[in-house]
């Protein structure tokens, strides 16, 4: 934990934004050199222009090679294309709109020139696709790196499926813009955007929240709300979303700024809009016990955070369990058989909450991607991330987004109050005076790239150990219980403990995800186990 963090940004934490737009266009990458490559994460392209990792060459060869793979699978219907509020994101939006008009493709952008949430455009995407009338399929690109700092950009590739793309998609994008990076964009086609068609995100996706979202009974209830976008897309969606339902709403800080001056400093010590996380939270702390419920976002509104006058921002392992238990009591047309969706990482809380519910728990490894075949299909009605990243199903049991949709689980929260009287933290208070009080904690420990690679590939096998923290240990996982998806790493599981490692894909360490059930004590000693056992599994 850094010295400063929670603390309010000063001059000196905050970039040159000039100077970072003015590197997107004069700095050239070479993809000879490994950091300086496209390279698609789990939430696309991720960098900084002054890094030479997020330049305008990354960004031409990028759309023109989505341009291409829409093309090698058949993908005739509209593009749609929106961005958030970081600085590199409108550069980013304008270079990809010259090469979209210039290879043809008919683009749908903002019809106000507004910042678009992540879920706002999964959500536009989805509802042309559902439209009969349309027979051409749309996907969309969204240019946003999250919750990350404000010198970085990102670059994020949604097909019809509405939800991120899958490796065979951004493996063959990100293997083809190098190409065209290496070859001088020689085959890249550029226009000006002119004539572009626009769509109403915010309208539309505001207008329809009434169908998954009780939104009378927020109203009824009279209940007070706090939301505060920190600075990110969602800052004109609070206040129409307070306007179209007359709801005793205040957007917190109305303020976007690319530097994020107003922000305090995360935990690291750097500016992160991360509402997960108390440092990063800290102004938003301020105002706890002026409403009945606060919420935050981040820059892209994918991720969510809840604060309550009670017990101030929650741990959204808890949120997640509350959200599950409330929305599968109260969703009438959500199918019986509906499965709720965890990653592996996530609180066993849920496990038992699902138990309490007779409802079949389906757990998948680390990415928001894995629930996209369930949620469109309703066999999965909610799906959740540790992260603070969730979506889940309409009331009618039908698909919302395919992408994580914070706006929607903190407007959850605001349901949950108004429906049942109390705040979502004295639920979660209910729910560990059933179930226990789970301690659940991520570190890292250090691993040499060889290491890192071993993790990755380890079998769950491999591990010889018997007993975890005293207890014998009941599964050795390499793959997904919900979907036999390779984990990335393992996970060990005991009666009243577990934990997950997978290896970090930026540092040289590997995360340690541990719980237990039987207190910080046996959680510390779940941790100092998870070590040894993973690097004797490793030959450490």
């Amino acid at each position: 934990m850094n010295d400063r963090a929670g603390t309010q940004a000063t001059a000196d934490d905050l970039i040159d934004v000039e100077e970072l737009i003015a590197a997107y266009y004069r700095r050239q990458p070479d993809v000879s050199i490994p950091e300086q490559r496209v390279v698609f994460g789990t939430s696309g392209h991720r960098g900084s222009s002054f890094n030479t990792a997020f330049n305008e060459h990354h960004i031409a060869a990028t759309t023109q090679a989505i341009v291409e793979y829409r093309a090698s699978i058949g993908i005739e219907g509209p593009l749609f294309l929106g961005a958030d509020t970081h600085a590199l994101s409108n550069p980013a939006k304008t270079t990809a709109l010259e090469v979209l008009v210039g290879n043809g493709i008919h683009v749908l952008v903002d019809e106000y020139d507004d910042y678009v949430p992540t879920p706002a455009l999964s959500h536009a995407i989805l509802r042309y696709n559902n439209d009969p009338a349309n027979k051409k399929k749309a996907d969309g690109i969204i240019i946003t790196p999250s919750h990350n700092p404000p010198g970085d950009g990102g670059f994020k590739y949604n097909p019809p499926h509405g939800g991120p793309a899958d490796t065979d998609a951004t493996s063959w994008i990100a293997e083809r813009a190098n190409e065209l990076i290496a070859s001088g964009l020689s085959d890249v086609k550029r226009a000006e955007p002119t004539g572009v068609d626009t769509y109403d995100f915010r309208g539309i996706y505001v207008d329809d929240l009434q169908n998954i979202i009780d939104m009378e009974a927020i109203k009824n209830s009279g209940i007070t709300i706090g939301a505060d976008p920190l600075g990110g897309a969602s800052v004109h969606y609070w206040q129409a979303i307070a306007e179209r339902y007359d709801l005793d709403l205040t957007v917190l800080n109305p303020l976007v700024d690319p530097t994020w001056r107003f922000m305090t400093l995360d935990w690291d010590g750097k500016i992160r809009m991360d509402p997960s996380s108390a440092s990063a939270m800290a102004s938003v702390l301020d105002h706890q016990g002026d409403f009945d419920i606060i919420t935050g976002n981040d820059a892209d509104a994918d991720r969510h955070g809840i604060v309550t006058p009670d017990a101030g921002l929650m741990n959204p392992n808890h949120f997640l369990a509350v959200a599950i238990d409330y929305l599968y009591q109260n969703r009438r047309g959500w199918h019986p058989e509906a499965a709720i969706g965890k990653t592996l990482v996530s609180s066993s809380m849920i496990d038992r909450v699902a138990a309490s519910l007779d409802r079949r728990l389906w757990e998948v490894p680390v990415g928001f991607k894995w629930f996209v075949p369930g949620l469109i299909d309703g066999s999965v009605a909610f799906g959740g991330e540790e992260s603070a990243g969730a979506s889940f199903l309409r009331k009618d049991g039908t698909v919302w987004t395919t992408d994580k949709d914070g706006i929607l689980l903190c407007l959850l929260a605001s349901e949950i109050r108004a429906v049942t009287g109390k705040s979502p933290s004295q639920l979660y208070d209910d729910l560990t005076a059933r179930f226990g009080a789970p301690a659940y904690q991520r570190i890292d420990a250090p691993a040499t790239p060889e290491q890192k690679a071993a993790l990755k590939k380890l079998d769950g096998d491999a591990i010889t150990a018997t007993e975890l923290a005293g207890e014998p240990i009941v599964a050795k996982l390499s793959r997904a219980p919900g979907n036999d998806e390779a984990i990335g790493g393992v996970k060990v599981v005991t009666e009243n403990a577990w934990f997950a490692a997978r290896p970090s894909g930026t540092e040289n360490v590997y995360k340690i995800y541990a719980e237990s059930f039987k207190g910080a004590e046996h959680l510390a000693q779940v941790q100092d186990e998870a070590k040894r056992i993973v690097d004797a599994a490793l030959g450490g």
